[in-house]
């Protein structure tokens, strides 16, 4: 984000786990990790697609275990029934379900292979640049403006699922404008909440439901002006998920990542598995730059990584501390190089993303959680710091 006033507005959005884009996600993840059970060591390139009454998934793998099709619709299912779709046009029980995957391409996979290509080394399972960034504007070192609509939305959800709410239905949509002064965050300038409701919920009643959820994740004080806070300004919401818009995987890149606060590469993550650098990679530049910010170094970063298919290293690393290091940016470039491997193999080593970690991510944000006892996460530890400080001084 390039931003010379340090008094602005500045606005992210985020969709439910309902929303038809993130149901496509979730499938494609739950996928990837049915094939990582069976195999660690699978290729993964699912897509899904998603409309009224019909699912269908599409792509590439390559695994040492048969999976059968009976089973992947049964994943399938199960994706549907957790987010909560038992309704008229989209429920768990009936949804047509066609599945048109297939074998990876020979071509793609002498690249990736070690041993094999060009390069002896595993390689890139694609071209690319990727991002990752990390500030201090909130307690998980991500922007604020995309830290609230997330946690406005997943307050919704788990309220919904607990039973408290009954009145929602999966999806939904969040946008917050933030106000910054002096380039940090102050308050809250507008608030948007779109959320699907049964048929007999007034919007009065959903109006003040949202606000409850919005007041209970904002700061002290950071309320918009009432005017301002819009809750379904279409007046209503009944119709929603697959049966009001079709979904597809990977269409909700910068809610994955970071909210519009800093550049991405363009790849999506969802249905990958971790050879894609389009994942892995952005996992790790994410990785670099929180631990650069919480080892004291900036109050913000940026981090480029870029790659070249079946070539094993990085064509080049990128560290852009906007003005705001303590140290120079070469100096965290060359500490960066020497504690990473960043080749493919090296970063599903460091960060163990050979696990079924991925259909958590699917929803919320791929970045800004907290690690999990199981490996899900591990990009979002604070590890690096130590080794970083003991390096740079």
């Amino acid at each position: 984000m390039l931003q010379n006033s340090k008094d602005y507005l500045f606005t992210s959005e985020s969709v439910s786990e309902g929303h038809p884009d993130k149901i496509c996600d979730r499938i494609s993840d739950a996928i990837l990790d049915n094939f990582i059970t069976h195999d660690p060591y699978a290729r993964v390139g699912c897509e899904t697609a998603v409309t009224t009454d019909f699912i269908c998934l599409l792509g590439e793998f390559r695994c040492k275990e048969s999976i059968s099709n009976e089973s992947i619709k049964d994943i399938t299912r199960q994706c549907v029934k957790d987010i909560g779709y038992d309704q008229k046009g989209f429920s768990w029980k009936d949804v047509n379900i066609d599945i048109r995957l297939h074998e990876q391409s020979v071509d793609i996979a002498q690249g990736v292979d070690s041993g094999t290509g060009l390069d002896i080394e595993e390689g890139a399972g694609d071209q690319g640049i990727m991002f990752g960034y990390a500030c201090k504007e909130t307690p998980s070192l991500m922007p604020a403006p995309l830290y609230y609509s997330h946690a406005i939305l997943k307050s919704l959800s788990d309220a919904r699922r607990s039973g408290a709410i009954p009145e929602l239905e999966p999806d939904a949509k969040s946008q917050v404008t933030l106000q910054y002064k002096d380039g940090k965050p102050v308050g809250a300038q507008s608030i948007v909440v779109s959320t699907q409701h049964t048929e007999d919920a007034t919007q009065d009643y959903i109006r003040e439901i949202v606000r409850t959820h919005v007041q209970k994740v904002l700061p002290d004080g950071w309320m918009c002006p009432e005017d301002n806070f819009y809750v379904n300004p279409t007046g209503r919401f009944v119709i929603g998920g697959p049966v009001g818009d079709a979904g597809l995987t990977g269409r909700k890149i910068i809610v994955d990542t970071y909210g519009g606060a800093a550049p991405h590469g363009g790849g999506a993550f969802s249905g990958k598995d971790p050879t894609k650098v389009d994942r892995s990679a952005a996992y790790v530049a994410r990785y670099i730059a929180k631990n650069i910010v919480a080892a004291g170094y900036a109050e913000k970063c940026t981090i480029q990584l870029s790659y070249a298919i079946g070539v094993s290293k990085p064509i080049s690393l990128y560290v852009n501390t906007h003005r705001t290091a303590t140290v120079p940016e070469s100096i965290l470039s060359e500490a960066v190089s020497k504690l990473i491997d960043l080749s493919p193999r090296g970063i599903r080593e460091h960060l163990k993303l050979n696990r079924p970690i991925y259909a958590r991510t699917s929803a919320y944000g791929h970045f800004g959680r907290d690690p999990e006892a199981d490996g899900g996460f591990s990009w979002e530890k604070l590890d690096l710091v130590a080794s970083l400080q003991q390096m740079i001084g």
